[in-house]
């Protein structure tokens, strides 16, 4: 098909991280389980992927940012910015207007990412719906493939996660699960002490109880602790509507001697545009001390 690269993934085939590799099948191939189109600009600069996954019901997208000028030879890190509804869902504000907005793939050097899901993202894998697959979906098709295409380091520093609401438990959970892949999130404004899957659209993504244990914050920081110790690696920053979340998760990680960052304030209107990112972003590039 043209105008398309297809790459299927084997289960033998892993990143040292643990990440599914994929080897790319020539054009033309029957069996290719991802299709990822070559990129078109749109309107507002970003270089637009589509994609047809295996893990996900329909077609997304990758959208990409880069820096104005590409040096030769340089790797840039990555900063992934999670989307917090289906589709191009601008209920809560328009994501990639607001990174283009604070220029923060030019102040910080950053090449910007802003995947798309066929449904709500929780960054969960359904236990039986295979067209709900959002975390392999992520791991395994997104990030090989914006370290395929564009001059990213392809380590755990180089791959940052931040969000709000929705995504920015997706910032800690996929972290959280992957600390051998990502090396920073930050979450603002984010449900992270939810213990069961009953609110918020939570249910059809994560499917039963036992699936959503797999992915709770909470007891992931448990799990994970002995694994963030040194320099912060989570960022948590600002509220409007779950200021007692964050409260929460940051008394968990003092408790549990994680480093991390935290701001308690100040409280913002809950959508991408109240002024929280570019705060977020420089303190996920930047801060190395609680």
């Amino acid at each position: 098909m043209s105008g398309w690269l297809r790459f299927g993934f084997a289960s033998g085939m892993l990143l040292s991280a643990g990440m599914a590799l994929g080897a790319e099948e020539p054009a033309g191939s029957a069996h290719a389980a991802v299709q990822v189109s070559e990129a078109k600009p749109d309107e507002q600069g970003f270089l637009v992927h589509t994609v047809r996954s295996e893990y996900q019901s329909g077609p997304t997208q990758i959208k990409v940012l880069l820096p104005d000028r590409l040096e030769e030879g340089r790797r840039y890190p990555v900063l992934y910015v999670l989307p917090v509804e289906a589709g191009d869902g601008t209920r809560w504000g328009d994501g990639p207007a607001e990174v283009k907005k604070h220029d923060l793939h030019n102040r910080h050097g950053l090449i910007c990412v802003l995947p798309t899901f066929s449904h709500l993202p929780w960054y969960a894998d359904h236990p039986t719906d295979p067209g709900i697959r959002q975390e392999s979906h992520f791991l395994r098709v997104v990030v090989p493939a914006v370290e395929r295409r564009y001059p990213a380091i392809a380590e755990p520093e180089g791959r940052l996660l931040l969000g709000f609401s929705k995504s920015g438990w997706g910032a800690f959970s996929l972290l959280l699960r992957n600390p051998q892949i990502f090396g920073k999130a930050a979450a603002w404004d984010a449900p992270l002490a939810e213990d069961r899957p009953a609110r918020f659209g939570m249910g059809p993504i994560f499917g039963t109880q036992e699936n959503f244990e797999r992915y709770r914050v909470s007891a992931l920081l448990a799990k994970q602790a002995d694994a963030l110790g040194g320099k912060p690696r989570l960022v948590l920053t600002g509220y409007d509507n779950f200021r007692s979340h964050h409260a929460r998760t940051h008394e968990r990680l003092v408790a549990l001697g994680i480093p991390h960052v935290y701001r308690d304030g100040p409280q913002r209107d809950h959508q991408w545009h109240s002024g929280w990112l570019p705060e977020a972003v420089e303190l996920l590039m930047h801060a190395e001390t609680p």
